[in-house]
């Protein structure tokens, strides 16, 4: 089962995600695409950590998501990976010209694959003004067609407002 839940910031879209896998009864692995560059990134680091329970597992990748996923995937598993928009930025940086639309490929063929339930968590991006940024509008747009894809192969769609999720494909479960 693949959940996608989308939200803006502070949407509780992260608290949505982490209350599935807790109802999930399974092992989880808490997939982190963060990097701490300064000490505010660093602090909402540590809040989402806080928030989190302990036994959970925690690998933090950047970069290879899709690679990393095969490594850990395994039956009665839950993993929850937090957030795609983060791991968009991360690409988009990448030196490498194609990596960012090779990575999301290989993520998209690979997410249907896994024998774990996952949970992955974005910002949807595409609601505001348009950038005025050449970066930040290539941001929006990669964002906006992983989403577009991303909806497609989840078994579960959801859309976080002020805390409330709003089901967009699936059921409620």
């Amino acid at each position: 089962m693949i959940h996608f839940i989308l939200g803006g910031a502070r949407s509780g879209k992260s608290r949505l995600a982490e209350q599935k896998a807790i109802e999930s009864a399974q092992s989880v692995i808490y997939v982190a695409t963060a990097q701490a560059y300064d000490e505010e990134m660093q602090e909402r680091i540590q809040h989402h950590q806080a928030d989190r329970p302990e036994h959970w597992g925690l690998i933090e990748e950047p970069l290879y998501l899709a690679d990393r996923l095969v490594e850990i995937d395994q039956a009665h598993q839950t993993i929850l990976i937090d957030c795609l928009t983060l791991w968009m930025s991360n690409l988009l940086m990448h030196e490498q010209a194609d990596f960012q639309q090779h990575q999301c490929q290989k993520l998209l063929a690979v997410l249907p694959t896994l024998k774990s339930d996952i949970i992955l968590v974005s910002n949807e991006t595409g609601l505001g003004v348009v950038p005025m940024g050449q970066i930040s509008r290539k941001f929006v747009d990669e964002s906006g067609r992983l989403h577009q894809q991303m909806g497609q192969i989840a078994d579960h769609v959801v859309f976080c407002v002020a805390g409330f999720p709003m089901i967009l494909k699936g059921d409620k479960a």
